[in-house]
């Protein structure tokens, strides 16, 4: 049996099982069907947030930003920020916040697993005369090499990481000694009574309005299941910790709908 399990491995086989929201499939399974998630609601992706939030997902988005606060002078790595939302915010706050006779020798890279999400993202930036470099890659796998940042953000895009752990690991490597990490994700809403409010919109209201603006159900009923999978705040924290990262914390906003996690690279 254990030389049958290093010849499957060896030749590529996967038999490790997660979730694809509420199903169990294997990983390679989720990878390719997460991203044919995204590839259907990329175009749509910006509107269904403001749809499904009521445009609370904006102020989420700067209050992230500016608890990051990006100098002008930040070599920063935006990972699952296809349409830019992040990464646009950032450049604007690198912008903002330099001196007058600041030279900006900062620098953004958005680096996302959808090619779909990434033209959005290139699309946008044009259209509003911003410049930032876009790479695809894998949050597990990233192409670039260690020590190579002072920020790595992911916002919204670490629960749909088919191997989290993995993806944290990543994070660790190519930041910079005393980098930091950040990350803006779903979380658990802990008062029983707003849970059952919250779980009665996302699964009644969501996919119906994903039907009604993009003709897609099943996407944004995916969505909604992997933010019940993705691990409680403390849980989370703890796998922050494990990859390497020291001064670990969170904060959750909205009664916990959303949470920012933050940890740094100190050694």
């Amino acid at each position: 049996m254990a030389l049958r399990r290093v010849l499957r491995s060896s030749l590529g086989f996967r038999r490790y099982s997660t979730h694809f929201g509420y199903e169990t499939v294997s990983e390679n399974e989720k990878g390719q069907r997460v991203g044919e998630v995204f590839s259907n609601v990329a175009e749509y992706y910006d509107l269904m947030n403001d749809a499904m939030s009521g445009g609370i997902h904006r102020v989420w988005k700067d209050y992230f930003v500016n608890k990051m606060s990006p100098r002008s002078d930040t070599r920063l790595l935006d990972v699952a920020g296809g349409t830019g939302d992040i990464a646009f915010r950032c450049l604007r706050h690198m912008k903002n916040s330099a001196l007058p006779d600041e030279h900006q020798s900062g620098e953004i890279i958005v680096c996302d697993i959808n090619a779909e999400m990434l033209k959005v993202g290139e699309k946008r930036a044009k259209q509003d005369g911003l410049e930032l470099k876009w790479v695809q890659g894998n949050a597990e796998e990233l192409p670039f090499p260690e020590n190579s940042f002072d920020v790595y953000s992911i916002a919204y895009g670490i629960r749909n990481v088919t191997r989290i752990q993995k993806a944290l690991e990543e994070a660790f490597r190519v930041l910079k000694v005393g980098g930091r990490f950040m990350c803006l994700e779903f979380s658990d809403v802990q008062n029983p009574i707003i849970n059952d409010v919250y779980d009665w919109y996302s699964f009644n209201i969501i996919p119906v309005t994903g039907k009604l603006l993009s003709g897609d159900w099943k996407s944004y009923q995916y969505l909604v299941e992997s933010i019940r999978q993705f691990p409680k705040a403390d849980d989370f924290k703890n796998m922050i910790e494990e990859a390497g990262f020291q001064e670990v914390h969170y904060e959750k906003l909205m009664f916990g709908v959303s949470a920012i996690h933050s940890g740094f690279k100190l050694k």
